[in-house]
């Protein structure tokens, strides 16, 4: 499942890319990241006054011997990450990249989804899968190539439909997702209630990284004579003359792709755009390459 998810050229350019958050992590455990948490480690942090329990190798012998007290030396500790991918299924992700073709937005979605969890799974971090659509479908964060087989079965058997979820089906996602896990975001993010979320994450400590999915024929508008488009989570229609409407149209998707990544930018969040027809994992490499600003 995971080999059909993710092609081998794609796989071979993820060993240059390393999930990471700006802010130090603050879970438990062995990871590739620094911590804020403290107790025995490589780098030293603090010293504190001993305390019954303490182990004695760990109090500084020599700073007893010039203050005549107990102190303890404390360090950094490595920590895993929690990774979070977020992944818009509602009706808009169903857009192919082009008029007869077979990968739509949300097939794009899988693959950077596949990704994401293949590096968390690398660096020993925990990752969890969050689905919106019609229902919101959540995996917990766990880690382990168990944990990884049960987000890629959810990818493969993801749908899309429906419009965007009301805030109250959205709320468990705040309980779930802790403050200081890195988030990555995935969807169109023509719903204003997405991006709202994004940013509503980034205001509550969440670190966002997200993705918008644009297909070729939005980015390009190739379009020639009379057409029918079609608002697929509403069904509404509209008939066009192509021609009269395509610089127009091109205008106001310029403007509103800039727009968002200036909104995102100000929320302190990470974006790439990514139109269906580049390299898959282009945007990945925008995001965690190593000039994209990532930091320990």
């Amino acid at each position: 499942m995971q080999a059909d998810l993710i092609p081998p050229d794609v796989r071979a350019r993820l060993r240059g890319l390393r999930l990471a958050t700006r802010a130090p992590a603050g879970g438990d455990g062995l990871g590739q990241h620094s911590s804020r948490s403290r107790g025995a480690g490589l780098e030293f942090a603090q010293y504190r006054a001993y305390e019954p329990g303490d182990e004695p190798r760990r109090i500084d012998w020599k700073l007893y011997a010039r203050s005549d007290r107990y102190f303890v030396r404390e360090a950094e500790r490595d920590s895993p990450l929690a990774v979070w991918i977020v992944l818009d299924a509602t009706a808009s992700m169903a857009q192919r990249d082009r008029a007869g073709a077979a990968r739509d937005k949300l097939d794009a979605a899988r693959v950077l989804a596949a990704c994401t969890i293949e590096l968390a799974l690398r660096q020993g971090d925990r990752f969890g899968l969050v689905l919106l659509g019609d229902t919101l479908q959540a995996i917990p964060a766990g880690s382990g190539a168990r944990q990884r087989d049960r987000c890629l079965l959810a990818l493969a058997q993801a749908r899309t439909g429906g419009a965007w979820p009301t805030d109250a089906a959205l709320r468990p996602l705040f309980e779930r997702i802790a403050p200081a896990s890195l988030v990555v975001f995935l969807s169109d993010f023509f719903d204003d209630a997405a991006v709202d979320l994004a940013v509503r994450l980034a205001l509550a400590r969440r670190e966002i990284a997200s993705v918008q999915l644009i297909a070729s024929d939005e980015h390009d508008f190739p379009f020639r004579g009379s057409h029918r488009f079609v608002e697929q989570e509403t069904g509404a229609e509209r008939r066009v003359d192509a021609a009269g409407v395509r610089a127009d149209f091109l205008a106001r998707f310029t403007d509103a792709r800039r727009n968002l990544a200036q909104r995102f930018a100000a929320a302190g969040i990470r974006h790439a755009g990514h139109v269906l027809d580049e390299a898959v994992d282009a945007p990945l490499r925008v995001l965690f390459g190593s000039a994209s600003g990532a930091g320990r």
